[in-house]
């Protein structure tokens, strides 16, 4: 599938992903690593290469060779520990037992200390790495639709990273683009899929709504679960672009025909912040799913009848009085029942 990002068909369908895993990051016979304490500077030896038989590095071996790119550029001063690189995002996210053996293309570099140069180098030199982040100084998206959105920088290679999340119909994948969504790596457990299968077995609902979708992990997980009628929300651009993408890449786990695009990437992000709901997907079957990026305040039953259940997963879900307020403005207008996951 076409990448908004870099052009290339880096997101693949979910069957096509799954096939190889958990193998993708296991060793081969051949495959030899060092462990190394994250605690401290790399030893001053060559990081080991990629191994001749399967092309796979242990991730301490790919991180100091990271630290060496980063300290020859001037990132780092050589006595920061290894960790201080910053965050080796896997591609694809999913709970692992050990630590894994990387192929090319397979981490995308998080850090707040990273330059531009050293990022260049990275995508060059450092076979596994995929793309570079530069982090910002908050939590990509928006916290509040007055604020200034928040987001990383993409400094070099491309950004789209897939997770795995399970769920008790099956997985389900949610691509994002990193240096615009949040991190949100699979565990063995996820609570809110967890919370949201416990709302399904009580409530049973036909509608379900995901009000702040993200990139459409509830929501997905909900369509997995068989409801009939599945909506994501979600008013940041990246958000409801990804789950757009992300229905596509879940489609043969759907009981849904071809997935409908209606807006862009491009037309979406010029749009960052939307109030009004706009339409970005729709997929129709046995089951329906839309995808909308808009202010969850502004829809109602006109739009969306017959609603069943809703999450509201907010981001500042801390602040009970806003949440309250929020939710009794959802019910008048929309109805339902509400859970908080």
């Amino acid at each position: 599938m076409h990448c908004p990002v870099c052009g290339r068909n880096c997101i693949t369908d979910a069957r096509k992903l799954l096939e190889n895993l958990p193998e993708r990051f296991a060793p081969c016979p051949d495959c030899m690593g060092l462990v190394y304490d994250k605690r401290l500077p790399p030893p001053d030896i060559s990081p080991g290469e990629p191994c001749s038989s399967c092309g796979k590095r242990f991730i301490d071996e790919v991180c100091a060779d990271i630290y060496r790119v980063m300290a020859d550029e001037g990132d780092l001063s050589g006595t920061e520990p290894l960790a201080g690189i910053g965050t080796p995002l896997i591609h694809p996210g999913f709970p692992m037992r050990t630590a894994p053996y990387l192929p090319p293309g397979s981490i995308i570099l998080l850090s707040g200390v990273v330059g531009e140069r050293a990022a260049a180098r990275l995508i060059t030199d450092v076979p596994e790495v995929k793309g570079v982040i530069r982090a910002g100084t908050g939590t990509p998206g928006i916290a509040d639709l007055d604020a200034e959105p928040a987001t990383h920088t993409l400094l070099a290679g491309c950004d789209v990273r897939a997770d795995i999340f399970p769920t008790r119909a099956g997985p389900v994948i949610v691509y994002k683009q990193q240096s615009t969504l949040h991190v949100e790596f699979p565990r063995g457990r996820n609570e809110k899929i967890l919370a949201l299968e416990r709302e399904i077995r009580r409530r049973r609902p036909r509608t379900f709504v995901d009000a702040c979708s993200g990139a459409g992990t509830l929501g997905l997980a909900a369509a997995r679960a068989g409801i009939h009628h599945v909506v994501c929300n979600d008013a940041w651009y990246a958000a409801a672009c990804w789950a757009a993408y992300n229905l596509q890449v879940n489609r043969e786990f759907l009981d849904i025909g071809e997935v409908a695009i209606h807006r862009s990437y491009g037309d979406l992000e010029g749009h960052p912040v939307a109030r009004d709901p706009v339409l970005v997907a729709t997929a129709a079957g046995a089951q329906e799913v839309e995808i909308y990026q808009g202010d969850l305040r502004l829809f109602d039953a006109a739009l969306l009848p017959g609603v069943d259940l809703t999450a509201l997963d907010l981001f500042e879900k801390k602040d009970a009085r806003k949440v309250d307020l929020i939710s009794a403005a959802w019910r008048g207008q929309v109805g339902g029942d509400i859970f908080i996951p």
